[in-house]
Protein backbone atom coordinates (compact mmCIF):
# COMPACT_ATOMS: atom_id res chain seq x y z
CA UNK A 1 0.00 0.00 0.00
CA UNK A 2 1.08 3.34 -1.06
CA UNK A 3 2.22 5.76 1.78
CA UNK A 4 -0.02 8.51 0.74
CA UNK A 5 -3.50 5.79 0.00
CA UNK A 6 -2.80 4.87 3.82
CA UNK A 7 -2.45 8.38 4.96
CA UNK A 8 -5.70 9.13 2.86
CA UNK A 9 -7.95 6.50 4.83
CA UNK A 10 -6.53 7.28 8.02
CA UNK A 11 -7.82 10.72 7.27
CA UNK A 12 -11.12 9.68 6.11
CA UNK A 13 -11.59 6.92 8.51
CA UNK A 14 -10.89 9.13 11.22
CA UNK A 15 -13.42 12.38 10.03
CA UNK A 16 -16.05 9.75 9.21
CA UNK A 17 -16.25 8.01 12.73
CA UNK A 18 -16.12 11.51 13.83
CA UNK A 19 -18.87 12.85 12.28
CA UNK A 20 -20.96 9.90 12.99
CA UNK A 21 -20.14 9.85 16.88
CA UNK A 22 -21.20 13.95 17.04
CA UNK A 23 -24.31 13.52 15.21
CA UNK A 24 -24.63 9.97 17.73
CA UNK A 25 -23.92 12.37 20.54
CA UNK A 26 -25.83 15.02 19.26
CA UNK A 27 -29.45 12.70 19.36
CA UNK A 28 -28.74 11.46 22.82
CA UNK A 29 -28.08 14.64 24.49
CA UNK A 30 -31.09 16.54 22.71
CA UNK A 31 -33.01 13.64 23.95
CA UNK A 32 -31.89 13.66 27.19
CA UNK A 33 -33.05 17.09 27.60
CA UNK A 34 -36.50 16.97 25.33
CA UNK A 35 -39.07 17.08 28.32
CA UNK A 36 -37.29 19.77 30.67
CA UNK A 37 -37.55 23.73 29.17
CA UNK A 38 -34.11 25.39 30.60
CA UNK A 39 -35.03 27.41 32.62
CA UNK A 40 -34.16 31.18 31.16
CA UNK A 41 -37.12 29.92 28.34
CA UNK A 42 -40.18 28.34 30.75
CA UNK A 43 -42.04 31.53 30.24
CA UNK A 44 -41.40 32.13 26.21
CA UNK A 45 -41.03 28.26 25.08
CA UNK A 46 -43.55 26.29 26.07
CA UNK A 47 -43.03 22.61 26.28
CA UNK A 48 -44.66 21.07 22.85
CA UNK A 49 -42.71 23.34 21.34
CA UNK A 50 -39.51 22.48 23.01
CA UNK A 51 -40.27 18.58 22.10
CA UNK A 52 -40.97 19.70 18.83
CA UNK A 53 -37.30 21.16 18.45
CA UNK A 54 -35.85 18.29 19.79
CA UNK A 55 -37.91 15.82 17.60
CA UNK A 56 -37.32 17.80 14.35
CA UNK A 57 -33.03 18.49 15.42
CA UNK A 58 -32.99 14.26 15.93
CA UNK A 59 -34.97 13.80 12.60
CA UNK A 60 -32.21 15.90 10.19
CA UNK A 61 -29.48 14.59 12.13
CA UNK A 62 -30.27 10.81 11.92
CA UNK A 63 -30.11 12.11 8.00
CA UNK A 64 -26.46 12.17 8.84
CA UNK A 65 -25.81 8.71 9.08
CA UNK A 66 -26.79 7.67 5.51
CA UNK A 67 -25.54 10.69 3.86
CA UNK A 68 -22.19 10.86 5.51
CA UNK A 69 -21.93 6.67 4.73
CA UNK A 70 -23.16 7.87 1.04
CA UNK A 71 -20.74 10.60 0.56
CA UNK A 72 -17.58 7.93 2.05
CA UNK A 73 -18.48 5.31 -0.25
CA UNK A 74 -18.93 7.35 -3.38
CA UNK A 75 -15.36 8.95 -2.38
CA UNK A 76 -13.64 5.66 -2.14
CA UNK A 77 -15.48 4.38 -5.55
CA UNK A 78 -13.82 7.32 -7.12
CA UNK A 79 -10.72 7.26 -6.15
CA UNK A 80 -9.56 3.90 -5.11
CA UNK A 81 -12.00 2.14 -6.57
CA UNK A 82 -11.19 3.53 -9.74
CA UNK A 83 -14.29 5.43 -11.15
CA UNK A 84 -12.36 8.51 -11.53
CA UNK A 85 -9.58 6.63 -13.98
CA UNK A 86 -12.89 4.67 -15.55
CA UNK A 87 -14.59 8.43 -16.43
CA UNK A 88 -11.51 9.84 -17.82
CA UNK A 89 -10.71 6.87 -20.11
CA UNK A 90 -14.43 7.16 -21.47
CA UNK A 91 -13.35 11.01 -22.23
CA UNK A 92 -10.49 10.55 -23.69
CA UNK A 93 -12.40 8.66 -26.57
CA UNK A 94 -14.42 11.97 -27.32
CA UNK A 95 -11.82 14.21 -26.43
CA UNK A 96 -7.46 14.26 -26.92
CA UNK A 97 -6.84 17.36 -25.68
CA UNK A 98 -6.63 18.02 -21.95
CA UNK A 99 -8.76 20.90 -21.61
CA UNK A 100 -12.00 19.92 -23.10
CA UNK A 101 -11.51 16.62 -21.67
CA UNK A 102 -11.03 17.34 -18.20
CA UNK A 103 -13.69 19.74 -18.59
CA UNK A 104 -16.15 16.81 -19.21
CA UNK A 105 -14.43 15.59 -16.36
CA UNK A 106 -14.66 17.42 -13.29
CA UNK A 107 -18.43 18.41 -14.99
CA UNK A 108 -19.53 14.58 -15.06
CA UNK A 109 -18.16 13.94 -11.89
CA UNK A 110 -19.66 17.22 -10.02
CA UNK A 111 -22.99 16.58 -11.90
CA UNK A 112 -22.64 12.57 -10.75
CA UNK A 113 -22.23 13.98 -6.75
CA UNK A 114 -24.84 16.02 -7.32
CA UNK A 115 -27.72 13.36 -8.84
CA UNK A 116 -26.36 11.46 -5.71
CA UNK A 117 -27.58 13.80 -3.42
CA UNK A 118 -31.29 14.59 -4.58
CA UNK A 119 -32.99 11.56 -3.20
CA UNK A 120 -31.01 12.89 0.16
CA UNK A 121 -32.69 16.39 -0.23
CA UNK A 122 -35.68 15.49 -1.76
CA UNK A 123 -36.47 13.39 1.49
CA UNK A 124 -35.03 16.22 4.32
CA UNK A 125 -37.29 18.12 2.06
CA UNK A 126 -40.87 16.07 1.28
CA UNK A 127 -40.11 13.90 4.90
CA UNK A 128 -38.84 15.56 7.52
CA UNK A 129 -39.69 19.30 7.17
CA UNK A 130 -42.99 17.86 5.89
CA UNK A 131 -43.44 15.68 9.09
CA UNK A 132 -43.22 19.07 10.69
CA UNK A 133 -44.86 21.51 9.18
CA UNK A 134 -42.36 23.44 7.70
CA UNK A 135 -42.54 22.29 3.74
CA UNK A 136 -44.32 24.73 1.23
CA UNK A 137 -42.93 23.51 -1.65
CA UNK A 138 -44.28 20.75 -4.07
CA UNK A 139 -42.11 18.17 -6.36
CA UNK A 140 -43.04 20.30 -9.37
CA UNK A 141 -41.31 23.41 -7.49
CA UNK A 142 -38.55 21.00 -6.01
CA UNK A 143 -37.44 19.96 -9.57
CA UNK A 144 -37.61 23.19 -10.96
CA UNK A 145 -35.65 24.78 -8.73
CA UNK A 146 -33.15 21.79 -9.47
CA UNK A 147 -32.84 22.38 -13.12
CA UNK A 148 -32.32 26.14 -12.50
CA UNK A 149 -29.81 26.11 -9.95
CA UNK A 150 -28.32 22.52 -12.38
CA UNK A 151 -28.33 25.53 -15.44
CA UNK A 152 -27.09 28.05 -13.34
CA UNK A 153 -23.88 26.31 -11.93
CA UNK A 154 -23.52 25.36 -15.59
CA UNK A 155 -23.80 28.53 -17.04
CA UNK A 156 -21.23 29.87 -14.41
CA UNK A 157 -19.37 27.53 -13.61
CA UNK A 158 -18.23 26.49 -16.76
CA UNK A 159 -16.78 29.84 -18.22
CA UNK A 160 -14.62 29.83 -14.67
CA UNK A 161 -13.18 26.19 -15.16
CA UNK A 162 -12.15 26.67 -18.71
CA UNK A 163 -10.32 29.90 -16.93
CA UNK A 164 -8.77 27.75 -14.41
CA UNK A 165 -7.93 24.38 -16.26
CA UNK A 166 -6.12 26.78 -19.21
CA UNK A 167 -4.48 29.40 -16.50
CA UNK A 168 -3.07 25.50 -15.09
CA UNK A 169 -1.97 24.66 -18.99
CA UNK A 170 -0.57 27.62 -20.24
CA UNK A 171 1.11 29.86 -17.25
CA UNK A 172 3.78 27.29 -15.94
CA UNK A 173 4.10 26.62 -12.59
CA UNK A 174 2.75 29.97 -11.20
CA UNK A 175 -0.73 29.09 -12.73
CA UNK A 176 -1.77 28.70 -8.98
CA UNK A 177 -1.31 32.75 -8.90
CA UNK A 178 -3.49 33.80 -11.99
CA UNK A 179 -5.86 31.03 -11.04
CA UNK A 180 -6.33 32.65 -7.71
CA UNK A 181 -6.71 35.97 -9.20
CA UNK A 182 -9.53 34.95 -11.77
CA UNK A 183 -11.10 32.85 -8.47
CA UNK A 184 -11.25 36.19 -6.43
CA UNK A 185 -12.52 38.04 -9.82
CA UNK A 186 -15.20 35.34 -10.01
CA UNK A 187 -16.53 35.76 -6.26
CA UNK A 188 -16.73 39.64 -6.43
CA UNK A 189 -18.72 39.60 -9.52
CA UNK A 190 -20.91 37.31 -8.33
CA UNK A 191 -21.62 39.23 -4.98
CA UNK A 192 -22.55 42.21 -7.21
CA UNK A 193 -24.67 40.22 -9.47
CA UNK A 194 -26.46 37.87 -7.16
CA UNK A 195 -28.96 40.72 -5.53
CA UNK A 196 -30.58 41.68 -8.91
CA UNK A 197 -29.53 38.70 -11.59
CA UNK A 198 -29.71 35.37 -9.66
CA UNK A 199 -31.89 35.77 -6.10
CA UNK A 200 -34.88 36.62 -8.61
CA UNK A 201 -34.94 33.46 -10.17
CA UNK A 202 -36.08 31.61 -7.56
CA UNK A 203 -38.07 34.24 -4.82
CA UNK A 204 -40.42 37.47 -5.59
CA UNK A 205 -38.65 40.30 -4.48
CA UNK A 206 -41.19 43.09 -3.39
CA UNK A 207 -40.68 46.32 -2.36
CA UNK A 208 -41.33 46.83 2.20
CA UNK A 209 -44.79 48.48 2.16
CA UNK A 210 -45.39 49.10 5.80
CA UNK A 211 -44.80 52.76 5.79
CA UNK A 212 -44.53 52.46 9.64
CA UNK A 213 -41.90 49.84 9.53
CA UNK A 214 -40.31 51.46 6.75
CA UNK A 215 -39.69 54.38 8.54
CA UNK A 216 -38.63 52.79 11.65
CA UNK A 217 -35.74 50.64 9.60
CA UNK A 218 -34.43 54.11 7.59
CA UNK A 219 -34.39 55.96 10.73
CA UNK A 220 -32.24 52.86 12.32
CA UNK A 221 -30.12 52.67 9.13
CA UNK A 222 -29.41 56.55 9.14
CA UNK A 223 -28.89 56.38 12.46
CA UNK A 224 -26.19 53.78 11.70
CA UNK A 225 -24.41 55.24 8.86
CA UNK A 226 -25.48 53.14 6.39
CA UNK A 227 -26.47 52.73 2.60
CA UNK A 228 -28.77 50.58 0.49
CA UNK A 229 -30.36 49.98 -2.61
CA UNK A 230 -33.42 49.26 -0.91
CA UNK A 231 -35.72 47.22 1.68
CA UNK A 232 -37.13 44.03 0.35
CA UNK A 233 -39.76 41.35 1.52
CA UNK A 234 -39.09 37.72 -0.28
CA UNK A 235 -41.73 35.63 -0.57
CA UNK A 236 -39.71 32.50 1.57
CA UNK A 237 -43.46 31.38 2.32
CA UNK A 238 -43.75 29.82 -1.00
CA UNK A 239 -40.95 27.28 0.06
CA UNK A 240 -40.68 26.76 3.74
CA UNK A 241 -42.33 28.37 6.85
CA UNK A 242 -38.73 29.20 8.29
CA UNK A 243 -38.04 32.85 8.79
CA UNK A 244 -34.70 35.12 8.31
CA UNK A 245 -33.49 38.56 7.44
CA UNK A 246 -29.95 38.92 5.99
CA UNK A 247 -28.11 41.17 3.48
CA UNK A 248 -27.06 40.82 0.07
CA UNK A 249 -24.31 42.06 -2.19
CA UNK A 250 -22.03 44.82 -1.84
CA UNK A 251 -21.06 48.65 -2.72
CA UNK A 252 -24.41 50.03 -4.00
CA UNK A 253 -25.66 47.05 -4.68
CA UNK A 254 -26.36 46.13 -1.01
CA UNK A 255 -30.53 45.35 -0.01
CA UNK A 256 -31.66 44.33 3.00
CA UNK A 257 -34.24 41.28 2.50
CA UNK A 258 -37.02 40.79 5.01
CA UNK A 259 -38.54 36.64 4.45
CA UNK A 260 -41.84 37.23 4.55
CA UNK A 261 -42.74 34.76 6.99
CA UNK A 262 -40.03 36.70 9.86
CA UNK A 263 -42.32 39.81 9.22
CA UNK A 264 -45.69 38.43 9.70
CA UNK A 265 -44.53 36.87 13.20
CA UNK A 266 -42.12 39.45 15.05
CA UNK A 267 -43.26 43.26 16.31
CA UNK A 268 -41.84 46.19 14.80
CA UNK A 269 -39.05 46.60 17.36
CA UNK A 270 -37.98 43.13 17.30
CA UNK A 271 -37.48 43.47 13.49
CA UNK A 272 -35.62 46.45 14.12
CA UNK A 273 -33.36 44.69 16.78
CA UNK A 274 -32.58 41.50 14.10
CA UNK A 275 -31.61 44.49 11.59
CA UNK A 276 -29.63 46.20 13.75
CA UNK A 277 -27.65 42.54 14.47
CA UNK A 278 -27.30 42.39 10.89
CA UNK A 279 -26.11 45.69 10.44
CA UNK A 280 -23.65 44.69 12.94
CA UNK A 281 -22.14 42.51 10.68
CA UNK A 282 -21.21 45.21 7.88
CA UNK A 283 -20.28 48.07 11.04
CA UNK A 284 -17.51 45.47 12.22
CA UNK A 285 -16.79 44.71 9.39
CA UNK A 286 -17.16 41.11 9.05
CA UNK A 287 -18.31 40.49 5.78
CA UNK A 288 -15.22 42.05 4.82
CA UNK A 289 -13.04 40.04 6.92
CA UNK A 290 -14.86 36.69 6.16
CA UNK A 291 -14.24 37.29 2.30
CA UNK A 292 -10.95 38.13 2.71
CA UNK A 293 -10.18 35.18 5.17
CA UNK A 294 -11.44 32.88 1.95
CA UNK A 295 -9.74 34.55 0.00
CA UNK A 296 -6.68 33.99 1.88
CA UNK A 297 -7.30 29.98 2.19
CA UNK A 298 -8.15 29.43 -1.22
CA UNK A 299 -4.70 30.66 -1.97
CA UNK A 300 -2.87 28.67 0.51
CA UNK A 301 -4.83 25.71 -1.10
CA UNK A 302 -4.26 26.74 -4.95
CA UNK A 303 -0.61 26.72 -3.91
CA UNK A 304 -1.08 23.31 -2.16
CA UNK A 305 -2.00 21.95 -5.16
CA UNK A 306 0.46 23.44 -7.36
CA UNK A 307 3.20 21.40 -5.42
CA UNK A 308 0.69 18.05 -5.34
CA UNK A 309 0.08 18.08 -9.16
CA UNK A 310 3.38 17.62 -9.65
CA UNK A 311 4.05 14.66 -7.60
CA UNK A 312 3.61 10.99 -8.90
CA UNK A 313 2.59 9.74 -5.33
CA UNK A 314 -0.40 11.97 -4.96
CA UNK A 315 -2.35 10.28 -7.62
CA UNK A 316 -1.08 7.17 -7.24
CA UNK A 317 -2.06 7.24 -3.42
CA UNK A 318 -5.51 7.83 -4.97
CA UNK A 319 -5.71 4.70 -7.12
CA UNK A 320 -5.34 7.07 -10.15
CA UNK A 321 -2.85 6.13 -12.77
CA UNK A 322 -1.24 9.34 -14.72
CA UNK A 323 0.55 7.46 -17.43
CA UNK A 324 -2.45 8.40 -20.16
CA UNK A 325 -4.49 10.64 -18.45
CA UNK A 326 -3.90 14.71 -18.42
CA UNK A 327 -2.70 15.20 -14.93
CA UNK A 328 -3.76 18.92 -13.98
CA UNK A 329 -8.04 18.41 -14.57
CA UNK A 330 -7.23 15.15 -12.56
CA UNK A 331 -5.38 16.60 -10.18
CA UNK A 332 -7.59 19.83 -9.18
CA UNK A 333 -10.77 17.68 -8.92
CA UNK A 334 -9.05 14.96 -6.59
CA UNK A 335 -7.73 17.94 -4.43
CA UNK A 336 -11.05 18.73 -3.73
CA UNK A 337 -12.74 15.33 -3.36
CA UNK A 338 -10.71 14.44 -0.49
CA UNK A 339 -9.53 18.00 0.90
CA UNK A 340 -12.75 17.40 3.54
CA UNK A 341 -11.52 14.61 4.95
CA UNK A 342 -8.28 16.61 5.44
CA UNK A 343 -9.45 19.44 6.95
CA UNK A 344 -12.96 18.68 8.90
CA UNK A 345 -11.12 18.73 12.21
CA UNK A 346 -10.34 22.31 11.79
CA UNK A 347 -14.30 23.18 12.09
CA UNK A 348 -14.19 24.38 15.19
CA UNK A 349 -12.13 26.64 14.44
CA UNK A 350 -14.00 28.00 11.98
CA UNK A 351 -17.01 28.15 13.89
CA UNK A 352 -15.29 29.69 16.99
CA UNK A 353 -14.35 32.97 14.42
CA UNK A 354 -18.24 33.09 13.55
CA UNK A 355 -19.28 32.99 16.63
CA UNK A 356 -16.92 35.51 17.92
CA UNK A 357 -18.28 37.87 15.20
CA UNK A 358 -21.90 36.65 16.50
CA UNK A 359 -21.39 38.27 19.90
CA UNK A 360 -19.98 41.25 18.34
CA UNK A 361 -23.02 41.91 16.49
CA UNK A 362 -25.27 41.33 18.99
CA UNK A 363 -23.29 44.04 21.00
CA UNK A 364 -23.91 46.39 18.22
CA UNK A 365 -27.84 45.42 18.14
CA UNK A 366 -27.72 46.65 22.06
CA UNK A 367 -26.42 49.42 21.25
CA UNK A 368 -28.42 50.82 18.75
CA UNK A 369 -31.49 48.64 19.62
CA UNK A 370 -32.72 46.96 22.10
CA UNK A 371 -30.70 43.98 23.60
CA UNK A 372 -34.31 43.05 25.28
CA UNK A 373 -35.77 43.15 21.95
CA UNK A 374 -33.56 41.22 20.35
CA UNK A 375 -33.74 38.28 22.63
CA UNK A 376 -37.83 38.35 22.76
CA UNK A 377 -37.38 38.30 18.76
CA UNK A 378 -34.72 35.33 18.76
CA UNK A 379 -36.98 33.39 21.22
CA UNK A 380 -39.68 33.40 18.61
CA UNK A 381 -36.75 32.63 15.58
CA UNK A 382 -36.09 29.95 17.97
CA UNK A 383 -39.94 28.42 19.02
CA UNK A 384 -40.86 28.62 15.05
CA UNK A 385 -37.57 27.55 13.03
CA UNK A 386 -37.82 24.49 16.19
CA UNK A 387 -33.94 25.72 16.73
CA UNK A 388 -33.13 23.30 19.28
CA UNK A 389 -32.31 25.26 22.76
CA UNK A 390 -30.10 22.23 24.43
CA UNK A 391 -27.41 20.79 21.77
CA UNK A 392 -24.48 18.77 22.27
CA UNK A 393 -21.70 20.93 23.00
CA UNK A 394 -19.45 19.28 21.05
CA UNK A 395 -21.29 18.92 17.98
CA UNK A 396 -22.35 22.47 18.71
CA UNK A 397 -18.36 23.39 19.12
CA UNK A 398 -18.26 21.57 14.88
CA UNK A 399 -21.06 22.71 13.42
CA UNK A 400 -22.73 25.45 14.76
CA UNK A 401 -21.75 29.39 13.57
CA UNK A 402 -24.06 30.88 15.52
CA UNK A 403 -23.73 30.53 19.53
CA UNK A 404 -26.14 28.11 21.61
CA UNK A 405 -29.35 29.77 22.09
CA UNK A 406 -28.49 29.84 26.14
CA UNK A 407 -25.00 31.23 25.79
CA UNK A 408 -26.43 33.40 23.27
CA UNK A 409 -29.46 35.28 25.44
CA UNK A 410 -27.49 35.31 28.61
CA UNK A 411 -24.77 37.61 26.50
CA UNK A 412 -27.36 39.86 25.79
CA UNK A 413 -28.83 39.91 29.31
CA UNK A 414 -25.56 41.22 30.25
CA UNK A 415 -26.58 44.48 28.20
CA UNK A 416 -30.17 45.17 29.28
CA UNK A 417 -28.73 45.14 33.28
CA UNK A 418 -26.21 47.33 32.00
Amino acid sequence: MQTFTAVFITALLLTTFTQLWLAMRHIRHVRIYRDHVPQDFVSQIDLVAHQKAADYTCARTRLDYPSTLIHVLLLLVLTLGGGLNTLANFWTNWFIDPIPHGMALIISTVLLLSVIEIPLSYYRTFVIEQQFGFNKMTPAMFFSDLIKQYTLGLLLGAPLLLCILWLMEKMGDNWWLYAWLAWVAFNLFLLAVYPTWISPLFNKFSPLEDASLKTRIEQLLHKCGFESSGLFVMDGSRRSSHGNAYFTGFGKTKRIVFFDTLLSRLEAPEIEAILAHELGHFKRHHVIKRIVWSFIVSLAFLWLLGYLMQQNWFYQGLGVSVASIPSTAMALLLFFLIMPAFTFLLHPLSSLYSRKHEFEADEYAAQNASAADLIRALVKLYQDNAATLTPDPLHSTFYDSHPPAAIRVAHLKKFISA
